[in-house]
């Protein structure tokens, strides 16, 4: 049988990689929204904080969903 690929600190890092990225992400998107709008830069600085708040709770509610249906790690 195949051992895995990863150690624990490479997944750790992988998982924290991972997580950054999907909160950058959702950041820098409300960021765009708010410069296609026509926003100021205030604005835009606010769609930004707006949306890693938002990155921040979709991330906690999808790991809330994993441990309920068992995904991951045991």
């Amino acid at each position: 049988m195949v051992g895995p690929s990863l150690s624990d600190d490479e997944r750790n890092l992988a998982n924290y990689q991972l997580t950054a990225g999907f909160v950058a992400l959702v950041a820098l998107s409300g960021g765009l929204v708010a410069l296609t709008a026509g926003g100021t830069l205030v604005q835009l600085a606010g769609g930004v904080a707006a949306g890693t708040v938002l990155g921040l709770l979709l991330l906690l509610f999808l790991r809330r969903l994993s441990v309920e249906f068992g995904v991951g790690r045991t």
